[in-house]
């Protein structure tokens, strides 16, 4: 069973996030500290709408930093499994509630960025700290978990099939 803080990716897709890491930190850094000295350059920083948005870009990049270092760090680099026995990070669930065939949901177990080019945008992803991912995880189809939503309600779902993403 994978660990609920690892998070499970292709080599590509951990390849792409460590180049975009790389480019934040080189480039990406020097670029936002050009724009940040020629908005000080201006004159008043009080009423420098030029300053107080690079700033803001500068804060949003290193908060992209973060988070693409954590997931650096957490993650588990590999193949999917051919044939999954139980729900892990990097797999696909159908999961129906309340054990009705007609209402079911499939997501990926894992994060956004596992998501290969070939996904459309809608794609429903949980990470396995999330409640319906905590729930599901380590588990295997036809096992019936239930979860707390965020306002209290408990849900029951049905694991349903559980597949490889290769």
């Amino acid at each position: 069973m994978t660990d609920k803080q690892t998070i499970w990716m292709t080599q590509d897709a951990y390849d792409k996030l460590a180049q975009e890491l790389n480019r934040l930190k080189g480039r990406g850094r020097a670029e936002i500290a050009k724009k940040i000295g020629a908005a000080k350059a201006e004159g008043d920083l009080s009423e420098n709408g030029g300053y107080h948005a690079a700033r803001e870009e500068q804060g949003q990049m290193e908060a992209r930093i973060r988070q693409l270092e954590q997931m650096l760090r957490t993650a588990d680099v590999g193949g999917a499994q051919e044939e999954p026995e139980e729900v892990a990070a990097g797999i696909t669930v159908t999961i129906a509630y309340d054990g009705d065939p007609d209402d079911t949901d499939v997501f990926l177990l894992g994060s956004r960025e596992m998501l290969g080019a070939d996904d459309s945008l809608d794609t429903q992803v949980f990470s396995p700290q999330s409640p319906l991912g905590a729930a599901v995880l380590g588990h295997r189809a036809g096992d019936e978990v239930s979860y707390e939503t965020p306002n209290g309600r408990q849900i029951s779902v049905t694991i349903v099939k559980i597949e490889s993403r290769a």
